[in-house]
């Protein structure tokens, strides 16, 4: 598929299913998979038809779906080494949407055994669109997007409220509230609005889209362990993407002694 293609029909999804429903859930479109963890009847409607039209435009590919995997969670194993794979995050940051927040967005990544290779993030509020590819940069509604420069006490966002206002002794600026939508923290950082994320439980619907705009961006993603980011990274663990290769190394000591509490 061409890649406004993916983008086009992405936009289409969401005008279908998605925008009807915002600020018109019934009781009965909402459900709690955990405590605090909202699937809506647009979630599940928007990834079957993005699941089934990725299907039917690249056959044999292999989709990993949110709410696929949470039905079946052995849907993921194949990430790594499948040759063409896409990953959809129908409503990234459902409980947004279900407490009509616009900070919501439509997320797909696709890999080629197991490299990210491009990558789409459509905010439907927000009328942004935000396009990667590999080797070709990033695009904001259609505009190259180049980052400035890292503040002398980077600027951080965090998924974990137990770590807000964390500033390593002073050597970060204290650490804020993430939006809980990592279709709208992941651009934010390309923005230079912060620079750098900690996520805990990083799953890769969640993640691949926002990574390979950090790479192409000039940044890294990385495990408080200091590896890589990848489709392999185990679910139990915290990841951090900056703007810099440095930046993520610095971010990643500094927050190992904050990984259990």
């Amino acid at each position: 598929m061409q890649t406004d293609e993916v983008l086009e029909l992405i936009q289409h999804v969401a005008a279908e299913v998605i925008n009807p429903r915002f600020h018109a859930l019934a009781s009965g479109d909402i459900e709690q998979k955990s405590p605090g963890d909202f699937v809506t009847i647009a979630d599940r409607e928007a990834e079957q038809l993005l699941t089934a039209e990725l299907r039917a435009r690249e056959p044999g590919c292999l989709v990993v779906g949110e709410e696929a995997t949470f039905a079946n969670p052995d849907i993921p194993n194949g990430l790594a080494d499948a040759e063409v794979a896409y990953t959809v995050d129908p409503v990234d940051g459902t409980g947004n949407f279900v407490h009509g927040s616009p900070k919501h967005a439509v997320m797909i990544a696709e890999l080629r055994r197991g490299e990210v290779t491009r990558s789409w993030i459509w905010q439907p509020q927000l009328n942004n669109a935000w396009v990667a590819e590999r080797g070709a940069g990033v695009t904001h509604n259609g505009e190259l997007v180049t980052r400035g420069p890292i503040n002398q006490r980077p600027l951080g966002a965090t998924s974990r409220r137990g770590w807000h206002g964390y500033d390593a002794g002073g050597r970060l600026a204290p650490v804020t509230d993430a939006s809980f939508c990592a279709g709208v923290d992941y651009p934010m950082l390309a923005m230079g609005e912060i620079d750098f994320l900690t996520y805990l439980r990083p799953k890769p619907w969640d993640h691949m889209p926002g990574y390979l705009i950090v790479t192409e961006l000039g940044g890294t993603t990385l495990d408080v362990e200091g590896r890589p980011y990848g489709p392999d990274t185990p679910y139990q663990t915290t990841i951090v993407a900056a703007a810099s290769p440095e930046l993520a190394q610095k971010v990643a000591d500094l927050w190992r002694p904050q990984w259990d509490r």
